[in-house]
């Protein structure tokens, strides 16, 4: 039985706790709240998150010591948001990594650092690249909950790591498959949430599903200018772990990018909006990261740059989107 930490109770978590548990795995399951630990004990239901998943306890520990859970794990699976990826890593020893296989699910960057999160994992557990992986969509946790057919893509300079983390996924409603792109899958995941976000902001707005057909192709080039400069390598753009992943970030019902840049669209504040979902839209922040990283690239990012001068420069949404419209073909 492989033996998993998981590190997060959101709703991403929630799923991937729900797919690798009922494939026999043993997941030991870290919770940063007692009461959320309690509950799961008491009724296999995580409170906050895709309620309706039922856990087996013989499988699923959930627990709030962060060494304990990690200790005896073959893997660990970061899933909290990136905002909180650096406090809650930092509690644990320097070594504590040393003998696991890491894979990150989260879809974002260290705020303030701008930094991937497998490039921090690297850093502060003294990790070579090939201990690293990240996973990617199209997938969204609700769609797994309702075990709706479901792909993923787990990227890894180490082909046999992303194979094995494949095989721990696969099941009846979900395809898994390795890729080699660890740098250009993670950053893609981070740059769909800004393009889901922009997109919910034109649609808040006013703007339709041509405006958004346009700005999802024009983002497909930003991403491929970005990816260019920042970690030039022959990818296909065109494959699930990059195209798919975008289309369903800006498209979905389930997007909390795009449902966070509509309430933006619409009128709302940051905070108000962030408040009122409950949830973090992991692009608020990515936003200011890539805007800071391309300070230095200069890479052409008129959609990225529209998206920070809303969210940060407290531009108007309605003249950003006038703005951005014009750069677009």
């Amino acid at each position: 039985m492989e033996k998993i930490a998981m590190l997060g109770g959101g709703s991403w978590a929630t799923a991937l706790a729900k797919i690798l548990s009922e494939n026999g795995a043993r997941i030991d399951w870290w919770l940063r709240a007692k009461d959320d630990v309690q509950h799961l004990l008491r009724t296999r239901h995580n409170p906050r998150y895709l309620s309706a998943v039922q856990f087996d306890l013989n499988r699923v520990y959930p627990a709030t010591d962060l060494a304990d859970v990690v200790e005896e794990a073959d893997w660990v699976v970061l899933a909290v948001p990136a905002a909180f990826v650096q406090p809650v890593l930092d509690k644990l020893d320097r070594d504590a990594l040393k003998h696991k296989k890491v894979i990150s699910a989260i879809k974002g960057m260290l705020p303030g650092k701008n930094q991937l999160v497998t490039d921090y994992v690297a850093e502060r557990f003294r990790l070579p690249r090939t201990q690293l992986g990240v996973i990617a969509g199209p997938c969204h946790a609700e769609e797994v909950a309702l075990e709706k057919q479901s792909y993923l893509t787990i990227g890894s300079p180490d082909a046999a790591l992303a194979q094995g983390f494949c095989e721990l996924l696969r099941n009846r409603y979900v395809k898994a498959y390795p890729a080699l792109d660890l740098d250009g899958i993670e950053y893609c995941a981070v740059m769909k949430n800004i393009i889901a976000l922009t997109g919910g902001i034109a649609h808040g707005v006013g703007y339709g599903d041509n405006f958004l057909a346009v700005l999802v192709s024009n983002a497909v080039q930003e991403i491929r200018r970005f990816l260019q400069a920042i970690s030039p390598l022959a990818r296909d753009l065109s494959a699930s772990a990059y195209l798919g992943d975008l289309l369903v970030t800006a498209y979905s019902q389930f997007s909390r990018n795009r449902t966070f840049g509509g309430m933006v669209g619409r009128g709302y504040s940051v905070k108000s909006a962030q408040l009122e979902m409950n949830m973090i839209a992991e692009g608020y922040y990515a936003v200011k990261s890539i805007h800071e990283i391309n300070l230095k690239l200069k890479v052409h990012m008129p959609i990225t740059t529209a998206a920070y001068r809303v969210l940060y420069e407290k531009v108007s949404p309605q003249v950003e989107m006038e703005l951005l419209k014009e750069q677009l073909r």
